[in-house]
């Protein structure tokens, strides 16, 4: 089924992470090599680069600049959150979509991203189906979240979970420098999904990080919580708690004060001041003990300079995979990983495809066998799971004692 020849279209959409542009350098690199693939674009700003025909040459990069994608954080092309209504509700921009293709003679889609952005890669190769448009469309994973269903783990959530459980350990330092009593109490991100929150164990285990450590996939008590602190405390002068921004309560709602009215263009709620929220909380049930609240935020996600080399490699595969499937012949598919451990023990990533219809629009969970009775820490199986994702040192590029990224001209293509 190869032999289909066009241009290629890769864009990138949702939240960033510290490697998502590997995987972009992995789709470029191996679209430039092919013959099948005349021409490759890549979107700015995802699918409204596309609906805006804002497509650059990725041809006329420098090659050095686009290796350089690997140690550049953030989404070098430009992310987006844009939602595509169903096309039998409104075809509007399926049919922008279609024109793009039909002038740049596009026959192959690359979308990398997560759950929406899965589901935006779904809907799109449904339609062009529909129309009869022969274009082959992959999706490669991308979210720090680390919740696409099907897959063993996400390219991303390697990197944040070593810059998480790495700034943890540099805290717990922190907040012990003084023989007085203190309450530091970190937020982490995560809406839903706690593998995030769950890496500050990595910390733990280590024998530096959170004492407590509570994932939204375990209903939230806060009086449960004001006793754990306060029994940690008073047994050790100190209490390092880990947070995740989804926790909510037996009702559904929120701990965080954040206005959820505020929303990120998918209608899912923009969480944030839990930490400062909880601080408060403490400060007022635990009169004159120090209480920090520390927010991680973007940090944790672009945080390149702590970089896991294994999702480095597995991020720029997954980018390289999805081209080589789509030139076999492959269309409808997600790259996912298997986990495997070879003779020795050692882990070993395995590249598989999914079906985007098994993908869009679920989310993977913590097993709640992996949390601990108390609902305030998690088991080694969450160690066991997470530990290999975060291993090796990238040899970062570095100019002045800083890190060199990628400096893209961006040049804008032109149609056929």
């Amino acid at each position: 089924m190869g032999d289909l020849k066009g241009a290629c279209i890769i864009g990138q959409s949702g939240g960033p992470t510290a490697v998502i542009n590997a995987s972009a350098e992995g789709v470029i690199e191996t679209a430039l090599a092919s013959e099948d693939i005349t021409q490759v674009l890549g979107a700015s700003h995802g699918i409204k680069g596309i609906l805006a025909d804002q497509l650059f040459d990725m041809g006329k990069e420098a090659p050095k600049e686009l290796s350089l994608l690997k140690y550049t954080p953030s989404s070098a092309l430009g992310s987006c959150r844009y939602k595509l209504k169903d096309s039998d509700e409104d075809d509007t921009d399926y049919k922008r979509i279609l024109e793009i293709f039909q002038k740049y003679n596009v026959r192959y889609f690359f979308y990398n991203g997560g759950n929406d952005s899965m589901d935006t890669c779904n809907k799109i190769s449904k339609y062009m189906q529909k129309v009869g448009y022969e274009c082959r469309i992959m999706g490669v994973p991308k979210t720090i979240d680390n919740d696409l269903m099907g897959t063993d783990h996400c390219p991303g959530y390697g990197s944040a979970a070593k810059y998480i459980a790495t700034s943890c350990m540099e805290v717990w330092q922190d907040a012990h420098v003084y023989d007085t009593g203190q309450v530091t109490i970190i937020e982490i991100m995560g809406r839903h999904a706690g593998w995030l929150a769950g890496a500050s164990a990595l910390a733990t285990y280590e024998g530096y990080g959170p004492d407590l450590i509570y994932l939204p996939e375990r209903d939230f008590d806060m009086d449960k919580f004001l006793a754990d602190v306060e029994r940690i405390y008073n047994d050790t002068g100190k209490c390092f708690v880990a947070v995740s921004e989804g926790i909510h309560y037996a009702d559904g709602t929120f701990v965080s004060e954040a206005k959820t009215s505020a929303t990120d263009g998918f209608g899912h709620a923009q969480l944030g001041g839990l930490a400062a929220y909880l601080s408060s909380v403490v400060k007022s049930r635990m009169d004159g003990v120090k209480v920090r609240g520390i927010e991680l935020s973007l940090l944790q996600r672009c945080g390149a300079h702590l970089a896991s080399k294994q999702d480095i490699m597995e991020a720029y595969e997954a980018g390289k995979a999805a081209v080589q499937a789509a030139l076999a012949g492959e269309t409808d598919k997600m790259i996912a990983f298997d986990r495997a451990y070879d003779a020795q023990g050692q882990y070993i990533c395995k590249i598989k495809e999914m079906h985007l219809s098994e993908v869009a629009n679920y989310e993977k969970k913590v097993p709640l066998e992996w949390i601990n009775e108390e609902g305030n820490g998690v088991k080694q199986e969450f160690i066991d799971y997470a530990m290999p994702l975060i291993q090796g040192e990238p040899d970062t590029p570095k100019e002045d004692s800083l890190p060199r990224f990628a400096k893209l001209k961006k040049v804008l293509a032109s149609g056929k």
